[in-house]
């Protein structure tokens, strides 16, 4: 076998303040996953659509249904059907995204273009007011298709700003700092509509959630302002080479090219089946956990918001503190450990009692402390695996392994709950995802992969 060429990164010039620009953007879009997605948006937007359905404000038996595009649907399923539509949709737009990204010598423009529209169609539900669910249906699609390709374009970033031996690190801390940023607008949030909040005023309570959807795009747009400054451009090989014609033809050019010859990386697509699999279930348990704790352990509300605050403020030190792991024993050996630990917490989870709330927020705090390092440090070893010269279309798929897929745990944990009637049978059924992905993870020669992509292996795997 040939010995390993490198990449043009493997001694990337990129200094503390550039990385720290780069950190930021995850602080920046982490809020849209926090405040957006994990908290107001789902109750928001339904209410919205009850509302043009014709039902009163607050109503939980509403049988009502909207008509979007001629289509009858129901008014509660209006909100699932979004979310899967840009699902669907991502599918296609974030490969292209990340061709477009290895083509073009400019990628600050694109990474600027991508999050400002995001951030735009989140501010955007500031005139989702009344009944106009189909405008924050709409605006919902552009937001998370968007951020999902500036996503793509800033991880591409990550080869280009750090050797091999460094990425766990960098990737950890930018991880970190997400973690960090999000938890703290959705806690400014909470404590503004737990203080605004109105008991029996059902538009005001509205009211707050659609500003509080809002400020996380002006915090998204605002904080993106950081790596627009201090990152610099680092234009790939196929960048170098120079676009043959419209970047965007070429970026379709290429990806044809990839899909056509994917067969040359067997082991990064090896990887990237492990990472499908193990991370549809970390997802699961995230999107998950608040019904299990409300339909299974009749927990309050509060319960909930105070545990999302714990996984969020606890994720920041647990990404740097399996950084720190990654940096004595190697990425693969630190993300195996944490598979061990998220299949002690979906164990633990099955023999919670109900109606305590102390166990709820303990299993919180462990799955804070494994949320964010797993994450964090399969995005860079991931960037090990990468192809130079590809490396944004090969985030491009990575995307979408991580956002079109989710729907394996959730129909896995439904089709159980169907047969069983029991959630805490349907929370257990979430281990086959850690136990299948670790072990073909632990299949993977890294090594040897990293070497067949044509890069330089790190000291510690």
């Amino acid at each position: 076998m040939a010995a390993p060429t490198g990449t043009p990164t493997d001694r990337p010039a990129a200094g503390r303040r550039e990385r720290t620009g780069w950190y930021f953007y995850d602080w920046a879009n982490s809020a849209f996953s926090t405040t957006v997605l994990t908290v107001f948006l789902g109750p928001f937007l339904t209410s919205v659509t009850k509302i043009a359905a014709g039902c009163e404000l607050g109503a939980d038996d509403c049988t009502g249904r909207v008509h979007p595009l001629g289509l009858s649907v129901a008014a509660g399923s209006f909100y699932p059907y979004v979310v899967s539509l840009s699902v669907f949709l991502t599918v296609f737009v974030l490969p292209v995204m990340g061709a477009v990204a290895d083509r073009s010598p400019r990628k600050k423009v694109l990474l600027a273009v991508t999050a400002f529209t995001a951030a735009a169609a989140t501010m955007g539900f500031a005139f989702v007011t009344g009944d106009r669910y189909l405008l924050g249906g709409i605006l919902f699609l552009i937001a998370n298709i968007f951020g999902g390709a500036s996503i793509v374009v800033y991880n591409s970033f990550l080869p280009q700003l750090a050797g091999p031996d460094e990425r766990d690190k960098v990737s950890s801390r930018g991880w970190a700092l997400g973690y960090l940023g999000g938890g703290l607008l959705l806690a400014f949030n909470l404590v503004a509509v737990t203080i605004l909040s109105v008991d029996g005023n059902d538009q005001r309570t509205l009211d707050l959630a659609r500003w509080c959807i809002v400020s996380a795009g002006v915090w998204w747009a605002l904080f993106t302002l950081i790596p627009l400054a201090w990152l610099r451009e680092h234009p790939g090989r196929s960048a170098a080479a120079g676009p043959r014609g419209n970047v965007l033809v070429d970026g379709f050019r290429q990806l044809g090219a990839t899909i056509r010859n994917v067969r040359a990386y067997p082991l990064t697509l090896f990887f990237l089946l492990a990472y499908l699999i193990y991370n549809d279930g970390i997802q699961t348990v995230i999107a998950l956990a608040s019904q299990y704790g409300t339909e299974e352990l009749d927990l309050e509300q509060s319960t909930l918001i105070i545990t999302i605050l714990l996984v969020q403020f606890l994720a920041f030190g647990g990404a740097l503190l399996l950084g720190a792991m990654a940096a004595r024993v190697g990425a693969r050996r630190t993300v195996l450990f944490s598979l061990a630990l998220w299949l002690g917490v979906v164990i633990a989870a099955y023999w919670l009692p109900a109606g305590e709330p102390l166990p709820f927020m303990l299993l919180g705090v462990a799955i804070g402390l494994v949320l964010g390092g797993s994450q964090a440090l399969s995005r860079s070893l991931y960037s090990q695996l990468i192809p130079a010269g590809k490396e944004g279309e090969y985030y491009g798929f990575y995307e979408i392994s991580d956002k079109g897929t989710s729907w394996l745990g959730p129909l896995l944990f439904g089709l159980v709950f169907q047969l069983t009637d029991s959630y805490r049978f349907g929370i257990v059924s979430l281990v086959v995802f850690f136990l299948v992905g670790g072990v073909l993870l632990a299949l993977v020669p890294i090594r040897r992969a990293i070497v067949a992509a044509g890069n330089t292996p790190p000291r510690l795997l």
